[in-house]
Parts: C-alpha cells; sequence; structure tokens
C-alpha cells in the first residue's frame, strides 16, 4: 500500500511541475491554458481526496489505534493538511472556473492562490514521505498491512490519468506530462 501511495506522490510531483510552469507563465505574462490547468486541479480533487488521502487517513488511523507508541508524537497534523490541500484545491478551481467564465480576475489573484496550493502539496508530500511512510514501515506488521489491503480492497479504482488507459478528460493533460 505505501508502494502505491508513494508512485501516487511521484504522480502528484509531475503534476505539480505542470502547475508551476502555469505559475511561471503567469508571472511573466505568457498564454496559460487555464483548461489544462482546470484539468489538473480536478484530477487531484478527485481522484488525490477521493482515495489517495482516504487511504492514508485509513492506515495512519489503524496505526494510532494499534502500533503507535507513547513516546511518538500523535497528531492530527495529516488530517489538517490534507483538509488546507482541499480548500486550497477548491479555491483556485473556483478562480480558474470563472476565468474559463471569462470573468476579469486579476493574474496576480490566481498566482498567489496557485502558488499557495503548490506550496501546501510539496509540504504535505515531504511530511508524507520523510516522517509519516518510514513511521508507518517501522511500525506495521505483514498482518497489519495484509489486514489494511482487505479493509480497502473495495475502493480500489483505476487511476484515470495515470492508470492503464487515460480518460478521454485527461488525454491533453496527459500530452503535457509526456513532453515534461
Amino acid at each position: 500500500m505505501l508502494d502505491t501511495l508513494h508512485q501516487d506522490h511521484v504522480n502528484i510531483s509531475r503534476l505539480l511541475n505542470v502547475l508551476r510552469d502555469n505559475l511561471a507563465a503567469i508571472r511573466s505574462e505568457k498564454p496559460v491554458k487555464f483548461s489544462l490547468l482546470k484539468d489538473a486541479l480536478v484530477y487531484l480533487s478527485e481522484v488525490s481526496d477521493t482515495y489517495h488521502h482516504p487511504r492514508e487517513d485509513l492506515i495512519y488511523d489503524y496505526y494510532v489505534a494499534y502500533r503507535s507508541h507513547d513516546e511518538e508524537p500523535v497528531t492530527n497534523m495529516l488530517k489538517e493538511q490534507h483538509k488546507e490541500i482541499i480548500a486550497s484545491g477548491q479555491q483556485l478551481l473556483e478562480l480558474v472556473d470563472m476565468i474559463l467564465m471569462d470573468a476579469v480576475i486579476p493574474l496576480d489573484t490566481v498566482a498567489v492562490a496557485l502558488e499557495q496550493f503548490i506550496a501546501l502539496q510539496q509540504k504535505h508530500l515531504d511530511y508524507e514521505e520523510s516522517i509519516i511512510f518510514p513511521l508507518l514501515r517501522k511500525n506495521l506488521t505483514e498482518d497489519d498491512w495484509r489486514h489494511l489491503e482487505h479493509n480497502w480492497e473495495h475502493k480500489i479504482v483505476d487511476d484515470p490519468l495515470f492508470g492503464r488507459e487515460v480518460a478521454e478528460r485527461y488525454q491533453d493533460l496527459s500530452t503535457q506530462l509526456l513532453s515534461h
């Protein structure tokens, strides 16, 4: 399960690079494909917020309930970061949607929101990869992982962007990622 989550992080990092390119284009007043930006944000919302983060929460909640030690700091930081990322992503998506509907939105406003979203995502990925994942690897047993896999089994879906087949909605985004 952690290998799958790690691969998700690799994929999210690739999307963050696309978002960084868009941020650079906005800041340098170059053309921006807002429809592509929207696709990346929708993907992150649909897949990360619907499957990736709940899987992390399932594993971490299990760890806290059954394997954490008194000397280890147990916090709600993971879930708080998930909530922050969701709120930031929704705010940014609303701005992009308004632009796509021809509303006049200052590009500085979009740039600030985009920069904040990227920073939150990167901070979160770094926290999980450096703190949470090593903690889980160290303390969860093979039986724990089997139990968690069984509990998650019914929720598995094929990734619409990085899975076996790219969904039609994400064809342009996939092309952008391949050229990156």
